[in-house]
């Protein structure tokens, strides 16, 4: 249902003090055995949750937060073991405890949700049978009661139609959906305690924020204990009461969710909140500061304080003793503010300042917005479209007569690019994004329209395009695994399109270019001989950047070239990026989920819903009324890294209609918070196509709503 109201606050719910914990973790530490003998993957973990309290464990990748959440369960493989310490749950010890004890309670009072949904649905089996089986196996009801608790439960998690989505299997519904299945199916016997390992990570915003929103409701209404684990600290702000930050392996600070973000007392995690762009910032007057170097591997972490390669307060005690987790300041408050540092009281977050030899651009805002205002177009669309043929299997379709049937993945998009500047495109999956950027580069073939590069059109066949544009025209992926010979080092597949456009004219040439393209994304000469499996995730995007880079193209189509990273790869490679704008006058278009992130790097943005765009313009024009409301409602979901912050609560109804069968009029109109504020609750919307309005200068919303009235909305964020 469509809400307008401002959220909650994430401190609601705190525990009374004489409560029993449902989960209590002390010292634990957890090993796995390897041929050489051991090594401590968690080490001296300790926390406590209660009922109606979420729990947050934030930090990079490979710091041991999904390994501290699969001790409670026990799902640490054949050559994982809890090696000290104690787990508690409602008074009772875990560690040691019967597998087939362990079995009933993991079904019956421990749920877990899993980041890849698919992980806990059977594919050969239907939705309604998965979830029968939690309450026919643990509780012993009939079949038919547990069919009408597991309709109930769909119905509780807003799951459209639960009854049919019973008869489905996991296939057949969206990965929002497959996640309610999975939050409903936990929840059916009311466990104590949720364990959460990224739930939201791979959804759209606008999901991501409904599946949020269901989760603090269910937090308060069955006092349900949740330990949530993300990388993402918007996500932690937003539905959590406690944080603790977790660094190779050690809980480094711990601290209500308000606490960590308005006084983080440890150096890691004043570089996290560094590393992320807030919402109203951008590049020509912020920066972003990555961590250096990274999460130290088990068997090599340092004797003292794990952190002290990596930190900028650096002193020799650092080095020699390993600093315990004690209570900032009076003993008193353990409890709200602990921190794993030796001079945490005498740091002081607001007086950092960048290391000498740390990497960053350099702002230029005034001078970059001159020269972007005064260049010339470098792309132009005009009614660019792509639509693919559907077989039905209809007598009619197969003799070939009647209406075709098309699905409308892009449908007349229209803007101009400037050189130089970066476009970002936002919208939820399905909306075309991905489509448009692969037909300018010719992975697709365009049904309509005209789409001219450096004055030349590219439209055409990609067989027929000229080797000159195939130089000018590069894309850098999401996954760079996708894209990368696992067979070939990393000089070879950075070298080749190097000879491909003769670049150099010889060997000798090729690695000394190749050396300097590595040198350019903060990679050095020794990655040169690398397989791809030697590389982190970070690295593989970042030789991705370099190989579009290697012939010096014009334009550089970038398509969720961050999304799958930590927060401090995440900002150097966003660095790496204005950099590489700034020296070469590369322009970028930009896909990204995060509409943070978007707002930093980004130019100007287009929002695009079923293959149209509804709103473009200069990039702080966006993000402040007046809007569409598709973008308002965008800005209401992206989740913000400040508790304290207010936002709007505006939740869109149903699903994404099929582009193959998109709605008349305004395509929005179905899914519309704002229809009511025309005559009719806004029957227009559903017959007539809206016109393009001109709210200034290079600022166009697509909507029936007069731009008086869109002017009018409260800003959907007030920091």
């Amino acid at each position: 249902m469509s809400t307008i109201a401002e959220r909650k606050s994430p401190t609601e719910g705190i525990r009374r003090p004489d409560e029993m914990p449902v989960l209590r973790v002390d010292d634990l530490s957890v090993a796995y055995k390897v041929r050489d003998g051991e090594v401590e993957a968690v080490q001296d973990v300790s926390f406590e949750i209660y009922r109606g309290e979420s729990f947050g464990v934030v930090g990079e990748s490979g710091c041991g937060k999904s390994t501290v959440a699969w001790s409670i369960v026990n799902f640490l493989g054949a050559n994982g073991y809890v090696k000290r310490g104690r787990i508690l749950f409602q008074g009772q010890g875990l560690v040691g405890k019967d597998p087939e004890e362990l079995r009933r309670l993991r079904g019956d009072q421990i749920a877990m949700v899993y980041q890849d949904p698919m992980q806990a649905l059977n594919p050969s089996m239907r939705l309604g049978d998965q979830m029968a089986e939690v309450l026919t196996v643990h509780r012993g009801i009939s079949r038919s009661e547990a069919d009408k608790r597991c309709v109930q439960m769909l119905e509780r998690v807003y799951m459209p139609d639960p009854k049919d989505v019973m008869g489905r299997y996991p296939h057949q519904i969206s990965g929002g959906q497959q996640q309610r299945v999975v939050i409903a199916m936990a929840l059916l016997n009311n466990p104590a305690l949720l364990i959460m390992d990224e739930p939201t990570t791979a959804l759209d915003v606008t999901v991501e924020a409904a599946v949020l929103d269901l989760i603090d409701e269910l937090r308060h209404e069955f006092d349900t204990a949740i330990l949530f684990i993300s990388h993402n600290l918007g996500v932690v702000a937003r539905v959590c009461n406690r944080v603790g930050v977790m660094y190779a392996g050690e809980m480094v600070e711990r601290a209500p969710v308000t606490e960590i973000f308005a006084n983080p007392s440890h150096p890691y995690t004043q570089g996290l909140i560094r590393c992320v762009p807030k919402l109203g910032a951008d590049k020509s007057s912020s920066v972003l500061y990555p961590i250096r170097g990274r999460v130290p591997a088990p068997d090599k972490r340092p004797s003292g304080c794990g952190f002290s390669p990596r930190c900028d307060y650096i002193e020799e005690r650092c080095r020699a003793e390993k600093p315990k987790l004690r209570p900032l300041g009076d003993a008193l408050l353990a409890d709200l503010h602990s921190v794993r540092c030796h001079f945490a009281e005498e740091i002081d977050p607001g007086a950092w300042t960048p290391p000498e030899d740390m990497e960053i651009p350099l702002l230029n805002g005034e001078k970059r917005a001159a020269e972007t205002a005064a260049a010339e177009t470098i792309l132009q669309l005009d009614g660019l479209s792509k639509f693919y043929p559907v077989s039905g299997s209809s007598l009619k379709d197969m003799l070939g007569v009647g209406e075709k049937r098309q699905v409308k993945a892009v449908n007349g998009v229209s803007f101009d690019v400037p050189k130089g500047s970066t476009l970002g495109i936002v919208g939820e999956s399905g909306c075309g994004k991905s489509t448009l950027i692969r037909t300018i580069i010719g992975l697709e073939e365009s049904s309509g329209g005209q789409a001219q590069f450096l004055g030349v059109d590219i439209t055409d066949d990609l067989a027929d395009r000229s080797s000159e544009i195939i130089e000018e025209l590069q894309m850098v992926f999401q996954n760079p695994d996708s894209t990368m010979n696992p067979s070939y080092t990393v000089g070879q597949q950075i070298g080749r399109p190097l000879r491909r456009f003769n670049k150099v004219n010889s060997r000798a040439e090729e690695q000394a270019e190749v050396i300097r393209l590595l040198n350019a994304v903060r990679l050095d000469g020794s990655y040169y001989d690398r397989l791809p499996r030697q590389l982190s995730g970070g690295e593989k995007q970042r030789v991705g950047i370099a190989r579009a880079l290697a012939s010096r193209p014009e334009l550089v189509l970038c398509d969720e070239p961050v999304s799958a990273l930590d927060v401090s790869v995440q900002a150097a490679v966003l660095n790496l990026l204005m950099e590489v704008q700034a020296e070469y006058g590369t322009t970028m278009l930009f896909i990204a989920h995060d509409l943070s992130v978007v707002r930093f790097f980004s130019d100007s943005v287009a929002v695009m819903y079923l293959g149209q765009v509804m709103e473009i313009g200069p990039a702080e024009a966006i993000y402040a009324p007046p809007y569409h409301p598709y973008t308002e409602a965008l800005l209401s979901a992206v989740p913000i890294p400040d508790p304290s912050a207010k936002q709007a609560h505006i939740r869109l109804e149903g699903n994404v209609p099929s582009p193959l069968n998109p709605p008349g009029g305004c395509p929005f109109h179905t899914r519309c918070p704002r229809r009511n504020l025309l005559p009719d609750n806004g029957a227009i919307c559903a017959q007539e196509v809206p016109p393009w309005q001109q709210a200034a200068e290079g600022h166009r919303i697509f909507c029936h709503i007069p731009l008086e009235t869109l002017a009018e909305f409260e800003p959907v964020i007030q920091q």
